[in-house]
């Protein structure tokens, strides 16, 4: 048999750790988290890290394993991810990539696009103007820079933003015009699934997460980190706006309505990035893992 990488994807909060363990469990398989947000051991409650009980019953890489003080690329993460599968393949056939970090998971199976180098003044400059000028300048600088990028990056993360402009202003060239360059050939095959849910029930279930994050101490956690407020790992959802409240004099509620709505925004993102891809196998949210296996995966 050939060796095989079942991929796991799907918007924040579908059920992916949930899935991804019934079948690592049906499979005797193992599963690396390809979530960026899950990679730093002081970011637990606001990442959705999987709970003790889940990572105790399947053994799971690459969560928790860096400090947000690490420097930590997608580039450590191909070269680390592959390490692991070509040491896991050689006693099991089947292992498990689970996340909603498609680029990561992308550069693992495919291989990254290179890149020039890069001048470190240009990247702190960036980052300067982001804090003194905001989201809107690095968005406006993209469009005019490289509009095709533009047209398909999230908008809304500032890290990514930086990173295509100062390849743009580096090189001199589009960031878009160095993507799609290298692919590599994997000694293995890959198995993608998507889970679907229907989008109000989505909207339910992100609300939901939210809500037990906070009852479970999310706003301590971001009290903890708020010394390290400016550092690229903590630039995501959840922890961006209570830093914002920590700031200031208004009410924790308004920002609470703003995690809510910054989530459903970057699960839309992550649906749409998901539906330019067509080799997906597409489950309901409402699957069942042993007909899955049955139907796909042959044990004998």
């Amino acid at each position: 048999m050939r060796k095989t990488l079942i991929t796991i994807s799907g918007p924040t909060a579908v059920g992916k750790t949930k899935f991804s363990i019934e079948l690592a469990q049906l499979l005797n398989c193992e599963i690396i988290s390809c979530d960026s947000r899950q990679f730093y051991k002081e970011m637990s409650i606001g990442t959705g890290v999987p709970s003790v009980i889940e990572l105790s019953t399947v053994k799971h890489h690459c969560i928790q394993h860096k400090s947000i003080l690490d420097r930590y690329t997608i580039n450590d993460f191909e070269i680390e991810s592959n390490e692991i599968l070509n040491n896991q393949f050689k006693t099991n056939d089947f292992m498990i990539m689970v996340g909603g970090s498609g680029l990561y998971m992308d550069a693992s199976i495919y291989g990254l696009d290179k890149f020039p180098e890069v001048d470190l003044g240009i990247r702190n400059d960036l980052n300067k103007q982001y804090t003194v000028k905001g989201i809107k300048f690095l968005q406006n600088k993209l469009k005019e820079l490289d509009p095709q990028y533009y047209k398909k990056i999230d908008i809304y993360n500032s890290r990514r933003i930086i990173r295509a402009l100062e390849v743009c202003i580096s090189s001199k060239k589009p960031y878009s015009s160095f993507l799609n360059k290298t692919k590599v050939n994997r000694p293995y095959k890959v198995f993608p699934i998507a889970i679907n849910i229907e989008r109000k029930d989505l909207y339910d279930l992100i609300n939901k997460r939210v809500d037990q994050m906070l009852e479970s101490g999310l706003l301590d956690e971001v009290k903890s980190l708020k010394k390290y407020m400016n550092l690229t790992a903590l630039q995501t959802v959840g922890y961006k706006e209570l830093f914002d409240y920590l700031n200031s004099t208004n009410p924790l509620e308004s920002y609470i309505e703003e995690i809510k709505k910054n989530t459903r925004r970057y699960s839309k993102r992550q649906i749409t990035w998901l539906n330019k891809k067509n080799d997906l196998l597409w489950i309901d949210h409402s699957y069942n893992v042993k007909n899955i296996v049955s139907a796909y995966f042959d044990l004998k």
